[in-house]
């Protein structure tokens, strides 16, 4: 481990930059509807703070996970108050993006015992279990608002849906939940990750058995780095279970290629082994983290940690003086070629700004 003193950057720094970029989280908008997602006639808004879907889902986790590891009451406030509208609103139609959100209310309700939530908890995981469309092998269909997606894994489900359902499964004490959460890991193990890399490619169809473009794309790639270190935590798997060990070693594949990919800049490019795509920044926090936690809970070697600091440090020099993320790409489709994930729009997302709030917290415990 990289001891203190040799840390890059004060703490006193890291938490006015957490401060910041939770102030331009909370305030994002979509003012001009450029960024409206439309399926059929369906406008889908990923970007604006007040909406209910997965970009909003990660930045409630990112600042509950800054509120337990540090006691900030602010985020605490914004993510209380984000249920408390949307629970007024009332919840969206369920989908494997929508389920996003459920994790931090889990989280809340283990807090809290508020009874409100757990007719939420019951209701949705009740959905996964049973209505939740299934590919062939009983995966997780990644079916959305808009496309069907019929028969596809994708990495996303993990994180979006999975997460949410084995948190719930141990908090409800509901054994079958913890145990399709397990089925989904492996089974999305299966078929997304490259035995021969480490690395995950972003999608498979039961349809045709392919992996679309084979791409190896980053953001996707993240949601395992932050997954697999927080289904350990929240099952609160012992260290001779098989699961677990199952979990570390694929971790530990994937981390070892990262770390050969890395850019100079201490950012990942958008596809992981292709220079020529551009370097993004959401992917980039989510490995920082991921890896970083992994450090700490010395389910990685030590020495990764430098690999987490290089991507911090890199990602520090992105947010601007109103807290912005620059470099973050927009929500991504299925890509059938490797150009269609480097010509992704970039801008301003929840999820830009809350996993480098996740990141940066985590970094945190490095002063400690």
């Amino acid at each position: 481990m990289i001891i203190l003193e040799e840390l890059f950057v004060p703490k006193k720094t890291v938490e006015e930059k957490i401060d910041l970029l939770t102030t331009n989280l909370t305030t994002i908008k979509d003012n001009t509807g450029e960024f409206l997602l439309d399926f059929d006639g369906l406008k889908v808004d990923d970007k604006s703070w007040n909406v209910w879907n997965w970009p909003q889902g990660v930045g409630l986790y990112g600042l509950y996970k800054n509120y337990k590891i540090t006691g900030n009451k602010k985020s605490l406030e914004i993510v209380n108050r984000w249920f408390e509208e949307r629970m007024i609103e009332g919840a969206p139609p369920k989908n494997v993006n929508t389920m996003a959100p459920l994790l931090t209310m889990a989280c809340l309700y283990e807090d809290t015992k508020d009874p409100r939530y757990v007719p939420y908890l019951e209701q949705w995981a009740e959905w996964v279990m049973n209505d939740m469309p299934r590919t062939n092998e009983n995966g997780l269909q990644h079916a959305t608002y808009g496309p069907e997606n019929k028969n596809q894994l994708w990495d996303d489900t993990l994180m979006m849906t999975v997460l949410p359902l084995a948190k719930i499964g141990r908090l409800l004490n509901r054994k079958d939940y913890i145990e399709e959460a397990k089925l989904q890991f492996l089974i999305h193990i299966k078929y997304l990750m490259d035995k021969t890399t480490g690395l995950w490619y972003h999608g498979w169809t039961f349809e045709g058995n392919h992996n679309y473009a084979k791409a190896f794309w980053a953001r996707g790639n993240c949601w395992l780095t932050i997954a697999i270190p927080e289904i350990i935590e929240i099952l609160d798997l012992p260290a001779n279970d098989f699961f677990r060990t199952f979990l570390i070693q694929t971790l530990n594949a994937q981390v070892k290629a990262l770390a050969q990919l890395q850019d100079e800049s201490g950012l990942w490019h958008t596809l992981l082994d292709d220079t020529t795509s551009y370097v993004e920044s959401s992917a980039t926090a989510g490995f920082a983290y991921g890896i970083l936690k992994a450090v700490h809970k010395r389910y990685i070697d030590q020495e990764y940690a430098k690999v987490a600091y290089k991507a911090i440090e890199g990602l520090l020099a992105q947010i601007d003086e109103k807290g912005e993320v620059q470099n973050v790409s927009v929500g991504t489709g299925m890509g059938d070629s490797l150009e269609f994930y480097k010509n992704i729009g970039k801008t301003a997302m929840p999820y830009g700004q809350s996993l480098t709030v996740l990141c940066l917290t985590e970094l945190l415990v490095s002063y400690c």
